[in-house]
Parts: C-alpha cells; structure tokens; sequence
C-alpha cells in the first residue's frame, strides 16, 4: 500500500451578498463548500483524522478547528491545529503534511480557510449585528506567532504591510536603473494580465480586467495607499472568500475509488525564511530563501524549472512578484503564467489564506489537463517563504532522506548572512536605500519614510517637509540620494526635512 500523498478535493468559494439576507461566517462556508465539494465521496469524514485551519484574520473563534469537527460531524480527529500569521501558511501546511502522510502519521487532512471581511465591514456600517458566533480570542496558535517587525519599526509604522513594501520595491526600481516614469509603466505591465486572469474567474472577487495605465494612474478610485502603489497595486483583504483541500495517500485514494484524473500529487516542496529582521538583509530586493526553497522542492519533485508550466506567485504588492522571478531564475522575457487566480490584487486576498486558493486552482487546473505548476507563498515582510510543486504524475521517490537536515542547513546559512540591526539614533549623512511616501485620505503627500545608511550603519528616518517638496519624491529618485538627518529625542525619531 502507498503511502505517497495525494490531494482528492479541492473547493472554493466567494460569497456575493445579497441585500436582506444575512451572509454566512468564515467557518459556515467552509461548511458550505466542503458538503458540496465531497457529498460524492462516501463516508469521508470517518477518514479525516487531521483539520489544520489558517488563521482567520477578521472574525474570531475561541477553538475554530474544534467547531468545524463538530459542524461537519468529524469523530476521529487525532490532530487540529490553528496556523499562526502569514500568507506562507497553506503551503507550508500541504508540504509538512504530506511528510506525515509519507511517515504513517495521517491518513486524511481537512485544510481550510476562509475570511468574510466585506460582509462584516458592510454589516457594520449599517449598523447590523450579524447573527455569527459570538468572537472569542482563540484558545491557541499552533506553533510560533512570531511577529514580522521590531519595536524600532513599529515606530516608523512599518507594521503596515502598506508602508514596508513600497520601501522595498523603490529599491529594487533604483537596481534595475529604471526612472519613476519606466518603473511605474513596468508595475503597470506587470500587474495588467492578473487583472485579466482574475476577470476570467468565477471566484474572483474584482472581474474587472485593467489597462497598464487604470493600474498606475491615481484617481479618486485608485487613490495611492503608499507611493509607487496605487490601490490596484495593493492587496485587497476586503473579500469574503473560502476554500479547502483533502489531502491523503494513495493507498486511502484506492479505497475510495478516487479515479486517476481526480488526483494531484503535491510533488516537491520547501520551507525557508529570508533575514527575519528586513532591515538587517544584505540586499531587501532578493530573496535567497526562495532561491534556495525553490531549488530544493524542484529536486524533491524531479524536476527542472523548464518543467513548470505555469506558476502562481504571491502578489500581495509586485515587488514580491519581482523578486519571486528573479529569485526563481524566471526570466523577463518568459511567457508562462505567474498567476492563476488573478492575485491578490484583483482575485482577492483573504489575508492568511490566499494561497489555498492557487493550490485549489492548481488542482482543478491539473485535473483539466495535466501540467506542473509551483506555487510560490510568503508571509509578513517577504520573510516566510513556501514552495510547493503540484502534478497529474507522481515522482520517483527520488526524495532526499535527509530533507529536514538540508533545509535547516540551508536556514543557517541565511540567517548568517544578517547584517547589525538599524541604530536608533541617527545624526549626520543618510543615503537612502529604499523609501515610500505616504498620504492623507484626501491624496495630499503626509510624509516619507526610508531605510538608508549612516556611515556603515543603518538606520530608518521619516522624511518630512511642505507637501510641494514631498510630492517630489514622486517623480525624481530618491534612492541613493544624500541627506542630513537628525534625531529628534521629544519624538524618539529620526528625521530628515526636505
């Protein structure tokens, strides 16, 4: 009997709201599709014996693995687990649990996910109680919660994912020696075909396929969050959106008569984390966890990456599509697909689910015609990364027995590489390496922030000045550029004045 993993039933969900009707919570959608999605397969929840639920952002539950055992009428669960932050999550769950599978310790995982943000903000707004669960803090987080920032970030509100990104991707614009004007148009194509992708996806939660300009030019409904990114260039968390997937071996595929078209293997796959410190990376613009992750999962999986037919990167802000490709050897010139959802931006981005919705999209794309595709997840800061490589073939067992050893030689490695953490205090000469400009509602500029290097140190600045000056940093560069910066103790910040 195999115990080689297999996924045997994916499904999605996005839920429009329909006036007078009250809208289903996170956990009664994930109810919803999964009897939809598995009333064909008989007695499968006697099978389930592990549920892993990612973390459910916007509405809480004191112990959600628990009620959904008892919603879907699951007796033999040995294992539930509720995932800690991060959109690396479903990933990072299919490939640790398709090691247990291999090693006897499942026989069938019920991972799912779901979020009803949209409903719940309108709900509020007009002043509806929803007729949910009552929130509770949940009991417990299975594994580490690590947080993504320091104290010393916090203080420069990096903790906004909003803030931090928009730092990274000036960065990479002033590496690839593009001016503002090019590297806007560059997003713009960048993030074009997600948008036509996600308008050709019944689950999508925007099916409006944009022009390059629609995404870069500011408007009054396109308004910047934080400069370069315009709101299409964002990821939009308000969405109401649920998915799950069944994972289990061959041997209980057999079973239950699962026909080969029905079944996808989850091929290779690998886990690693950049420099948890952003600040402390040698360069914030690449990722040497996902160039090694992605080497590793594409041995795993016997494969090259000319096998890959298709890919879904994280787009929670292009800049992690960038350095994604660049990371993965993909090339500019290279035409395979980078999205099969449409991405965060325009499909939805369901905060620490997303991806289970490319792996439910993969599969269903796989059963269609049989590809490889690899799946690219990352949480926080582009610090936690995943991979995972899907197929309609299994692999050899070519599978490296001391896969855990490797991969934790590998995050040494990385880990080494950090470079002394920012200083506090800052006085004299700043280069800046990286900046966002940040705005009021209404679109006036309210201040910069940036990353830069005092001597041989780093240090983090809010660069402030009259709103003719800040809007500045919109259309010249600012990278690289040479300023005096001061520290101001009553505001325990450093400053830099245009």
């Amino acid at each position: 009997m195999s115990n080689t993993p297999v996924i045997i039933a994916v499904g999605q969900f996005t839920q429009r709201t329909i006036q007078g009707e009250m809208p289903l919570e996170p956990l009664r959608m994930i109810e919803k599709i999964f009897l939809e999605k598995t009333n064909a397969i008989p007695n499968i929840t006697n099978y389930i014996d592990g549920v892993f639920i990612s973390n459910i952002f916007g509405y809480q539950y004191a112990d959600a693995p628990a009620q959904l055992c008892e919603m879907l009428g699951l007796k033999n669960v040995k294992i539930k687990e509720f995932s800690p932050l991060g959109g690396n999550t479903p990933q990072h769950n299919v490939n640790r649990i398709a090691q247990d599978l291999k090693a006897g310790k499942l026989q069938m995982a019920l991972l799912a996910g779901a979020e009803a943000n949209y409903s719940l903000a309108q709900m509020m707004k007009a002043g509806i109680k929803p007729h949910w669960t009552p929130q509770k803090t949940p009991t417990y987080i299975s594994g580490e919660n690590k947080i993504g920032t320091t104290d010393l970030e916090n203080q420069y509100d990096l903790f906004l994912l909003t803030n931090a990104y928009p730092i990274f991707e000036t960065a990479l614009r002033h590496k690839l020696k593009h001016t503002p004007t090019a590297h806007q148009k560059h997003l713009g194509d960048l993030y074009a075909p997600f948008s036509e992708v996600a308008a050709q996806n019944i689950h999508a939660w925007q099916q409006t396929p944009y022009t390059a300009e629609q995404i870069i030019t500011p408007t009054p409904e396109n308004r910047y969050i934080a400069y370069p990114y315009t709101k299409r260039l964002c990821a939009n968390n308000q969405v109401d959106q649920a998915c799950f997937l069944l994972l289990t071996t061959e041997a209980v595929a057999d079973e239950l008569q699962i026909p080969a078209q029905g079944r996808v293997y989850p091929r290779g796959g690998a886990d690693l984390h950049d420099v948890w410190d952003f600040a402390s990376r040698p360069d914030i613009t690449a990722s040497q966890a996902i160039r090694e992750a992605g080497k590793v999962a594409l041995a795993q999986a016997e494969l090259t990456l000319e096998d890959i037919d298709a890919f879904d990167l994280y787009s929670c802000f292009p800049v992690a599509v960038q350095v994604a490709k660049e990371a993965l050897g993909i090339l500019p010139t290279d035409t395979r697909p980078c999205t099969l959802t449409g991405g965060l931006a325009y499909f939805g981005g369901a905060w620490n689910n997303y991806s289970m919705h490319a792996i439910a999209q993969a599969v269903e794309n796989i059963q269609q015609k049989p590809q490889n595709i690899l799946i690219h997840a990352l949480g926080w800061y582009l610090t936690k990364h995943a991979i995972g490589i899907y197929s309609a073939e299994k692999g050899r067992g070519g599978e490296p027995k001391d896969l855990k050893d490797l991969l934790e030689k590998l995050q040494v490695q990385i880990n080494q590489t950090a470079l002394p953490a920012p200083i506090a205090q800052a006085v004299g000469k700043f280069q800046i390496i990286g900046y966002t400009l940040v705005y009021e509602r209404d679109g006036a500029p309210k201040r910069g922030i940036a990353l830069g290097r005092v001597g041989e140190e780093r240090a983090w600045a809010f660069i402030e000045g009259s709103p003719e000056n800040l809007k500045r940093l919109e259309t010249e560069e600012w990278v690289g550029k040479v300023l005096e910066v001061e520290y101001d103790e009553a505001r325990k910040r450093n400053i830099v004045v245009l």
